[in-house]
């Protein structure tokens, strides 16, 4: 009987988003209650335990997972004490293991821990020693440190983005993982790092130019010798010391399949970097083409991305469309605990004047408006990208003529439109639809729109990154610095144990 644990820890951070992410920001949950947590949702630990109960000789060990509700600020050190407590206690009380799975994300960060995911996996080792075979899973805007790739046997990570293979990435680095305990493939590993942060339409791995990369890294994990291969493009607003972008192709025993592999993608990736940015349309020329606009019209505010670690209450937007007399409809999501504290004290079908945005981030002023409460809500719903429960907190419909406010208490992920449903809202029913987040699945507001706007606006989650203020990061970095020079060269990586 071969007995895998499974633990989970997964947070992306922006370094800009001034809140600090807390212990209470996290859903935990500790043995049994992880497996539960996971029935049902297409996750990475879902894929992965759907892999695992094929066979009736493996043995799942249910340890620990920490998922944040939704991006957010650098975690303070006390909370991700706590949590890296309970992660490493569940590797200490886990028995006699012969395997692990980690579910991490790789863009999680505390105020003096930059490589969170390291830090989990070195101190693992430290615990369960160099024999016992682990697969990390990570997502493609991870981080990827010497620390994640030395302790870990394989890397696993995303090939799409949009994100719609959570769960086939569980199951591929279950199914690795399992080949490994039998002995039947022996890991290396190839890594080239690449300073470069990019940001943009041409990364969708379906449709953009960057997906040529991906698929390649794909054909070569599939291929003879291969066993996992992928792109990491990091996230530019996690600001931490090996912030980059990485290829990184593992292969059974074969490092010069993997660093021949490695470095040509690198290389393509390198030549095609200046095309990967997102041209961005100012604040007054967005709501100018918008007012123009025939038909259904987005505004994307990428800079306020709660799924990229943004505060979710930037008021950018909104503003421009008030001070310019906009009178199309409007629906727009806000995070405002204030706003919503004032909506349920008031009450359904009340008026209010409140301060809208600005509540968090201070770099956004407080907008006064005068609005009916429409709904009230506890925040908590189903949504439509896997299956799990997302909490925005206590939330309410905010309605000034023309404007509709989805309001709520917490940040929740915006890269689906799930929010606006729990409150009852289609965007397709409004001419004027501001979407928080950079990529959503074509189908949900890029189908049909006649306006689809990437506006230019303030953010911790920019996708104008000279904007953003990096000072921890390596430098030169592209698109940071000028003239900004690269050698694709591999690093190897195999674990003698």
């Amino acid at each position: 009987m071969a007995r895998i644990l499974v633990n989970e820890c997964k947070q992306e951070i922006s370094s800009f988003n001034p809140v600090l992410g807390r212990y209470r920001d996290f859903a935990t949950s500790f043995g049994q209650e992880v497996l539960d947590s996971h029935r049902g949702v297409r996750s990475e630990v879902g894929g992965a335990l759907t892999v695992f109960a094929r066979y009736a000789d493996v043995q799942v060990v249910p340890g620990y997972s920490a998922r944040a509700i939704t991006s957010g600020g650098t975690v303070a050190d006390a909370d991700f004490t706590r949590i890296a407590g309970e992660f490493l206690d569940a590797v200490r009380n886990a028995g006699q293991i012969d395997g692990i799975y980690f579910s991490l994300h790789g863009a999680m960060a505390a105020q003096t821990e930059h490589d969170v995911e390291g830090y989990l996996l070195t101190e693992t080792r430290k615990i369960v020693g160099e024999q016992i075979p682990i697969v990390t899973s990570l997502d493609l805007h991870g981080i990827l440190t010497d620390r994640i790739v030395e302790h870990s046997n394989a890397v696993v990570l995303y090939h799409t983005y949009p994100h719609v293979d959570f769960f086939e990435t569980g199951e591929r680095s279950a199914r690795l993982l399992l080949r490994i305990i039998a002995g039947e493939v022996k890991p290396v590993t190839a890594r080239v790092a690449i300073p470069a942060l990019v940001r943009g339409n041409e990364l969708r791995t379906a449709s953009g130019i960057w997906g040529r990369c991906v698929q390649r890294a794909i054909e070569v994990e599939n291929g003879p010798g291969g066993l996992s291969g992928g792109m990491f493009i990091g996230n530019p607003f996690t600001d931490v010391p090996d912030l980059r972008s990485n290829t990184l192709i593992v292969t059974d025993n074969d490092p010069a399949l993997a660093e021949r592999e490695a470095v040509a993608i690198a290389n393509e990736f390198w030549d095609m970097r200046a095309h990967l940015h997102q041209p961005l349309t100012s604040l007054a020329e967005s709501v100018r083409l918008a007012s123009e606009a025939g038909g259904h019209t987005v505004l994307v505010d990428a800079a306020d991305a709660t799924s990229s670690g943004a505060s979710g209450d930037s008021n950018a937007i909104l503003r421009a469309l008030v001070d310019a007399g906009y009178t199309r409809t409007v629906l727009a999501p806000l995070v405002d605990p204030p706003a919503v504290d004032a909506a349920f004290h008031a009450g359904i079908g009340a008026t209010i004047r409140v301060p809208l945005g600005g509540s968090l981030d201070k770099r956004f002023t407080p907008l006064e408006m005068t609005c009916r409460v429409r709904m009230l809500s506890d925040g908590r719903f189903r949504n439509e990208s896997d299956g799990g429960t997302w909490d925005g907190g206590r939330s309410a419909l905010l309605e000034r003529g023309n404007y509709t406010l989805t309001v709520t208490s917490q940040a929740v992920s915006l890269y689906d439109r799930s929010l606006f449903y729990s409150l009852g809202q289609d965007p397709r029913n409004f001419s004027t639809v501001i979407v928080k987040s950079p990529h959503c699945q074509f189908h949900m507001f890029e189908e049909g729109a006649a306006c689809y706007l990437n506006v230019d606006a303030p953010g911790s989650t920019s996708a104008n990154i000279k904007s953003l203020g990096h000072t921890r990061c390596s430098r030169p970095m592209f698109p940071l610095d000028d003239d900004v020079s690269f050698t694709s060269q591999a690093k190897i990586f195999r674990r003698t144990a």
